[in-house]
């Protein structure tokens, strides 16, 4: 008698739905934290979505199906291909190309993947669907550090400027790092008050392959219109 209401549809629906917020919510998390543009509330939505679409797959059609078996044939697993093949609109979103520096596909990536794990969990596999969630937080959160491992030695530094508003042109300062092969990590931008030229102050954050000198990216950015103030520092 206990074990009779985990049977129960609403609750087994329940369940799903929870256990699939729980684990999308955890790799949500871990992009939360690196300050990603999809984050926790994105990816957990994503992975409860396609726990609810499977669901759907799974209990929305057998009140028809039972009452018409010689009409319908049905295929659980259609509704999750479309899922896979419909969220890479919401990873493409992630993704910023800048000239030749592309950021965003590990966050694309990991959206991908949550979608597969909410579709697990909807249709009940818990054990493929937490194993899953496990080994990716784990190559999110540490194997970054073989990416490292097998790039050519660079220096992770930091670039605050100051700029004309009405001269300078941020993509000019873009164009210059990446002709000297500098990644663009990420740019904060804020303005200067009190002062009687509007300014814009930059925060870049880069990685400098060794070979790249830190005054050929100094004067690179000299060399662009409106710089008021530059200093690198490292990261």
């Amino acid at each position: 008698m206990e074990a009779e209401w985990l049977n129960n549809d609403y609750v087994v629906m329940s369940l799903r739905l929870l256990f699939a917020a729980s684990l999308a919510g955890l790799v949500g998390l871990e992009r939360e934290q690196k300050h990603r543009n999809a984050g926790f509330r994105t990816h957990l939505l994503v992975g409860v979505g396609s726990a609810l679409v499977m669901l759907l797959a799974l209990f929305g059609f057998q009140p028809y199906m039972e009452e018409n078996p010689e009409l319908v044939t049905f295929d659980p697993s259609r509704l999750a291909s479309y899922v896979i093949s419909g969220i890479g609109f919401l990873g493409a979103g992630t993704i910023i190309v800048q000239g030749a520096s592309v950021r965003g596909l590990t966050t694309a990536a990991s959206i991908w993947v949550v979608a597969g794990i909410g579709l697990a969990a909807g249709s009940g596999m818990y054990f493929a669907a937490l194993l899953t969630t496990g080994i990716v937080i784990i190559s999110l959160r540490y194997l970054s550090k073989v990416d490292r491992f097998f790039k050519k030695p660079s220096q992770f530094e930091v670039i605050y400027l100051q700029a004309n508003r009405k001269e300078n042109k941020l993509s000019q300062v873009i164009y210059s790092l990446e002709v000297l092969d500098v990644e663009i990590n990420k740019i904060n931008m804020e303005e200067v008050t009190g002062d009687e030229t509007a300014l814009l102050a930059y925060k870049i954050e880069i990685e400098r392959k060794k070979e790249v000198h830190q005054a050929h990216v100094y004067e690179a950015i000299q060399e662009c219109d409106g710089i008021h103030e530059l200093r690198i520092e490292k990261a």
